[in-house]
């Protein structure tokens, strides 16, 4: 996807920081809504799809991890949680809840662009049919590594960029036991125990939708000492 093609959603009570972002980012080449709250957000989600939301996490009546949660239920857009807590615990809740990145209040806007445009480019591009898809068999989970896509059944099953990103990184090294940092670098992110310990929130969501029993995973599997290793029949 190019970035600047992207419809973006700013979810924000404070007037004056959702006017200054819509700004900035249409400044940056993307189309822009906004919306006041959380209620006013499933409202316009309701009628449009987006290719990204920004949703603060402080706002009055539903918070943004709720309204995160909310989203997960029926779609797979990736949002970004901006919080001005600064304990890992609140922006680990974010993850949990299905946000694909957080960023710190107060940022400068460069930073905001720079995670935006990241979190775009880790979004699969449908490959050309040109033959049979390869797939990974996962159980009754079949995984398109062409495409990105996978399946249970006949049913998509519905994946977050970061959970895309993942599978795609385990997919390209399957048997091939993977650590911690290694997948922080892989996505993106900056170095450090913070976002390892993110990482371990991922593999527990992405694990959810693999395993049939995610607490004794037969396919994601855990290697002591080593890491994370996707282990396909």
């Amino acid at each position: 996807m190019a970035e600047s093609d992207a419809h973006l959603l700013i979810v924000d009570d404070d007037e004056r920081i959702r006017g200054l972002l819509q700004k900035f980012l249409i400044r940056n080449g993307f189309l822009v809504s906004a919306a006041r709250d959380a209620a006013h957000a499933r409202r316009i989600l309701a009628g449009l799809d987006f290719d990204l939301i920004v949703l603060d996490v402080m706002m009055p009546g539903e918070d943004g991890v709720s309204l995160t949660r909310g989203i997960r239920e029926t779609s797979t857009t990736p949002i970004l949680l901006l919080t001005a807590r600064a304990e890992t615990e609140d922006r680990i809740a974010g993850l949990e809840a299905g946000a694909d990145d957080y960023l710190a209040k107060p940022f400068e806007p460069k930073e905001l662009l720079l995670r935006i445009n990241a979190i775009l480019r880790r979004m699969p591009e449908l490959a050309p049919d040109d033959g049979a898809p390869k797939y990974l068999s996962l159980g009754d989970i079949r995984y398109d590594t062409d495409r990105g896509e996978m399946w249970r059944g006949d049913d998509l099953v519905r994946l977050t960029s970061t959970e895309i990103q993942l599978m795609k990184v385990f997919a390209a090294r399957a048997g091939e036991p993977l650590s911690r940092s290694q997948l922080v670098e892989e996505l993106g992110r900056d170095r450090g125990q913070s976002q390892e310990r993110a990482v371990d929130v991922q593999i527990t969501r992405l694990r959810r939708k693999l395993e049939d029993n995610p607490k004794q995973p037969r396919y994601l599997q855990t290697i002591r000492g080593a890491g994370y290793m996707l282990a396909p029949d």
